[in-house]
């Protein structure tokens, strides 16, 4: 299981899991993103690349997120598939995925921001929290 979706009052929230930083950093976008959209109907056609350093792993992770959200809100696009490479504080990555097409793709929901509440991030047993106010 790369990440499941948590339980959470007024937002939603997922737990992602990874066996290297990296993996559990890509497959916590990958849970985000299935929130937004159904991804079996988005194709990895285009690729952004995206850097970001922080002060620890939960401020990267909580970055990290919102960059790719960011790109989601003002450029439109949906990302289905990620690459991290993380070293120290600072991530390296690229997400692939295309345009938001309404005639082919399923939106559920809208995410507007990634939050610190409840926010856990442990490299070592490979497993991040983070809920999502929507």
């Amino acid at each position: 299981m790369r990440w499941e979706e948590t339980e959470h009052t007024a937002d939603v929230g997922i737990r992602a899991y990874g066996q290297t930083a990296g993996e559990l950093f890509a497959n916590a976008a990958e849970g985000m993103f299935s929130l937004v959209a159904d991804l079996d109907g988005v194709r990895p056609v285009g690729e952004v690349e995206v850097r970001v350093t922080a002060d620890d792993a939960p401020s990267l992770l909580v970055k990290w997120l919102s960059d790719l959200l960011y790109l989601h809100e003002t450029e439109h696009l949906l990302f289905r598939s990620f690459d991290v490479r993380i070293e120290g504080t600072s991530l390296q990555g690229k997400a692939r995925g295309e345009a938001i097409d309404k005639e082919r793709h399923e939106l559920k929901l809208v995410i507007k921001a990634v939050t610190y509440h409840r926010l856990s991030v442990d490299l070592e047993r490979g497993v991040a929290e983070i809920i999502f106010d929507i």
